[in-house]
């Protein structure tokens, strides 16, 4: 009986285990699903990213803070860090990244970036 009773045990140890590294994986493909959508985002829009006084388009925009994307992934755990550490500032110079859209007012990529992922958000949950 104790052997059964170690088994059983041993078995809801498992599916534990189980259950948080696959909620840990999704929350995580989650993210980077998130961020995919963002930089694609950033690579197709008809805006321009202003940064350190230069007006990019969305190819280069796209280029730039992809590397820096690579450069920080291993303190990236979700779109908002991505944000922050990736698409909103010069790690140089420190100036805030600027969007500048037809028409509209030119508003810190920050603010640009998180209304989109509020918008994703929204129709993908």
């Amino acid at each position: 009986m104790r052997s059964f009773l170690k088994s059983i045990n041993s078995l809801i140890l498992l599916i534990t285990l189980f259950a948080l590294m696959s909620t840990a994986s999704f929350a995580e493909a989650s993210y980077k699903i998130e961020i995919d959508h963002l930089l694609n985002y950033i690579k197709n829009t008809e805006c321009l990213y202003e940064r350190n006084g230069d007006r990019h388009n969305g190819v280069d925009a796209h280029k730039h803070i992809s590397k820096k994307h690579e450069y920080f992934k291993d303190d990236i755990q979700s779109a908002e860090d991505f944000i922050r550490l990736s698409a909103t500032q010069s790690t140089i110079s420190g100036r805030k990244y600027h969007i500048i859209c037809p028409d509209k007012k030119r508003v810190e990529s920050r603010k640009w970036l998180l209304k989109e992922l509020h918008r994703y958000r929204s129709i993908t949950h």
